[in-house]
């Protein structure tokens, strides 16, 4: 059942130990079943309630999950090895269009946004005790958020969407409560609820966002928190409409006790407009990042909330990080004052070459995805099959298994520095890696 590997250990932080070592080491695999409680039990000499609290201890780390009589076997993708290990190697000669990242060229230059933030540093240091936020920062980010209804709140900074989601979550919720998330979503977030301690009530996505039956269901099961991505859902491209915002706040109005975590990382590279759930529930958070318009480097997000959630992830900051450098956050009120990034026209250099390779795709008889941002979600019969077909015609794209739960598979291909005159042969490559089998639908 494990190879090689003999699990040790005499007591429960012990047991949970090996195992983690072997994950870590790649001794044990995702996927791996591991031994029923009561026979491990018997092997180490010890008692079964004791490899019960090691086998609580792996699932709350993120480490393992238990399917009922199943039993208990490494997660997919553990929190104790790197997210890579679920990926395509690139070889030499094969174009990569599973990355997720942006094009490099629609990225605005920092040098002199950096360099006016360091001369404004040299003026005015800041110091230990000095406000975490930028106050031009907090001023600029008040606006557009007022621009587009999300509610009036405090604002503060943090290292990027998904440190806002981990402080948030860590706000409100504990150890084996459940969030409810986005299927097929975004891998680092479904890794990210079980590394904490969480369990993840999956919910169907279609083009327009989040089912909302499936969102009822969920929190009627007792689901305790919701993320929802509002625009450019990874991996399918998702936005939610003015309709279905107003289905999602029917539902959100029943469960106003839910904590509610909306993403907007589209903001800045995508032209649809936003249609913010914020405020229908007591505990709230609505996250921008400058990722996708700016530069994954600049690790900063900006985020408002309802004040008891704020001040929570601001009084955790203070005793861990204590803030995110200054020094970013003048240099991204630079970018933003001097319209480094024309949206209208980032946003249309992505939805044509989405577009394009969508058209190509119905042509050829194939179901695509991808209503806004930097990714075209391909639903397929053999997600492995197809993946491995298209490597060997020389593309590598990502496997849907990174981004899925109960979802069926798919294979999510970056377009964002797809060229003209890559879509046809990409068309075909994924027309002939499909085959003639029908496509499911994804929600």
């Amino acid at each position: 059942m494990l190879g090689g590997y003999r699990i040790e250990g005499r007591r429960a932080a012990e047991i949970a130990s090996s195992v983690e070592r072997a994950v870590g080491a790649g001794d044990l695999e995702p996927g791996q079943v591991l031994p029923p409680m009561r026979e491990l039990a018997v092997e180490l000499g010890v008692n079964p309630n004791t490899v019960a609290a090691a086998y609580r201890i792996l699932r709350e780390r993120g480490v393992i999950e238990t399917a009922g009589r199943r039993g208990s076997r490494v997660r997919p993708k553990p929190a104790t090895t790197g997210r890579e290990s679920i990926r395509v190697d690139v070889p030499e000669g094969v174009r990569n269009v599973a990355g997720g990242n942006p094009d490099p060229a629609l990225l605005p230059p920092l040098a002199k946004a950096f360099a006016a933030a360091a001369e404004q540093n040299d003026r005015e240091p800041v110091m230990y005790g000095d406000a975490a936020v930028e106050p031009e920062l907090a001023r600029s980010a008040r606006a557009a958020f007022d621009a587009d209804g999300v509610p009036d709140g405090p604002i503060a900074v943090a290292s990027g969407s998904l440190d806002v989601i981990e402080r948030v979550l860590a706000a409100h919720l504990k150890p084996g409560d459940t969030v409810a998330v986005e299927d097929p979503g975004w891998g680092s977030l479904l890794d990210l609820a079980p590394a904490v301690g969480l369990r993840t009530a999956p919910v169907g996505v279609d083009d327009e966002g989040p089912l909302p039956d499936d969102v009822r269901r969920a929190l009627e099961a007792g689901a305790r928190a919701l993320i929802v991505t509002d625009r450019a859902q990874n991996p399918t491209g998702a936005a939610v409409t003015a309709a279905r915002a107003r289905a999602l706040r029917s539902v959100l109005t029943d469960h106003p006790d839910v904590l509610l975590i909306e993403d907007d990382h589209g903001h800045g590279i995508v032209d649809l407009p936003v249609h913010a759930l914020a405020g229908t529930t007591r505990s709230w958070a609505f996250v921008r990042s400058a990722a996708k318009a700016y530069g994954p480097d600049l690790r900063l997000a900006v985020f408002t909330g309802d004040p008891v959630t704020v001040d929570r992830v601001r009084g955790r900051q203070r005793l861990g990080p204590g803030w995110v450098s200054r020094l970013g956050q003048r240099a991204l009120v630079r970018l933003w004052a001097e319209g480094a990034v024309d949206p209208t026209r980032v946003a249309a250099a992505y939805a044509a070459r989405r577009d394009a390779l969508i058209a190509a795709l119905v042509e050829r008889g194939i179901t695509a995805h991808g209503r806004s941002g930097l990714n075209v979600w391909v639903p397929v019969p053999d997600e492995t099959g197809a993946v491995a077909r298209l490597l060997h015609a020389g593309w590598a794209v990502a496997p849907g298994a990174r981004f899925r739960m109960s979802a069926p598979p798919g294979i999510r291909i970056t377009v964002a520095t797809l060229s003209p005159d890559e879509v046809t042969p990409l068309a075909d490559a994924v027309a002939t890696a499909v085959a003639s089998t029908p496509a499911r639908s994804y929600a």
